[in-house]
């Protein structure tokens, strides 16, 4: 794999690695966030990929795989995880929406985002 490739990776699976540490901790609302970064970085990694060109410099996932090419190669099921987990990026970071994001975030909620995220950032795995 190309070293840019490898790179968004590797960072992929740390975020991955401090998703699990944080829902140990029980700190739902940056399991949330991290698993957002999981899918992030996993799909500027299958952009590089793809396109062999930087990829855009930005946080939106639907916004990444359309512009990579490989938003509509996913399943309706991936699709509506990736519309969920989309808003926890930005939400996580501002206070006004803690509250609310933590009354959804429970442990099971959490264990289930972040097996979503690990099929997600398998399948892309998978294609590079």
């Amino acid at each position: 794999m190309d070293e840019k490739v490898n790179y968004w990776i590797d960072l992929s699976e740390y975020d991955l690695e401090t998703a699990e540490a944080m829902l140990q901790s029980k700190r739902f609302l940056y399991v949330g966030f991290m698993c957002h970064q999981t899918i992030e970085k996993a799909f500027k990694a299958y952009f590089t990929c793809l396109k062999s060109d930087v990829a855009p410099y930005s946080h939106s996932l639907s916004y990444l795989a359309k512009k990579g090419g490989f938003y509509e190669l996913f399943s309706e099921e991936q699709k509506d995880f990736i519309d969920q987990i989309e808003p926890l990026n930005i939400e996580a970071r501002y206070p006004s929406h803690k509250e609310r994001l933590l009354k959804g975030l429970t442990e099971s909620k959490c264990v289930e985002i972040i097996e979503k995220t690990k099929e997600i950032q398998k399948w892309i795995k998978e294609k590079l």
